[in-house]
């Protein structure tokens, strides 16, 4: 199975200057773990996680005044809707995260995460009656 069986395209792209509070309200409301930040002064494409967001939040620092930019993850590990599951999920295990950004064309195209893949490899569940 390919990584283009299993990503979402729902892509949420933000700005650098985004609140940490603003990310957090537009990924809940597309019931998203991940935003692409589309930062060109940076050099590109970067990624916030709601990992970032709740380390940001533990460290006592301020959602409504902390940008996205400081958090942002900007060496990103791509991938291609072409690759296997097999190699995003060593790709993630290697890099120790749970979202990769899949280009097609150098444009995000979808996000597939560890819990896309799991649904992919993990049997369907069948209605059992009680």
């Amino acid at each position: 199975m390919l990584v283009r069986d299993a990503m979402s395209t729902v892509v949420l792209t933000i700005g650098p200057t985004h609140t940490l509070r603003q990310a957090a309200a537009l990924m809940s409301a597309r019931k998203v773990g991940a935003a692409v930040v589309h930062d060109p002064d940076a050099g590109g494409i970067g990624i916030l996680t709601e990992r970032d967001i709740l380390n940001s939040v533990g460290l006592g620092q301020n959602p409504d005044t902390e940008r996205a930019h400081a958090h942002t993850t900007n060496n990103v590990v791509f991938a291609t809707p072409a690759w296997t599951l097999e190699e995003a999920a060593a790709a993630m295990a290697h890099g120790g995260f749970r979202h990769l950004i899949v280009l097609d064309g150098g444009e995000p195209a979808g996000i597939v995460s560890v819990r896309d893949i799991i649904r992919c490899w993990a049997p369907a569940r069948q209605h059992v009656p009680a």
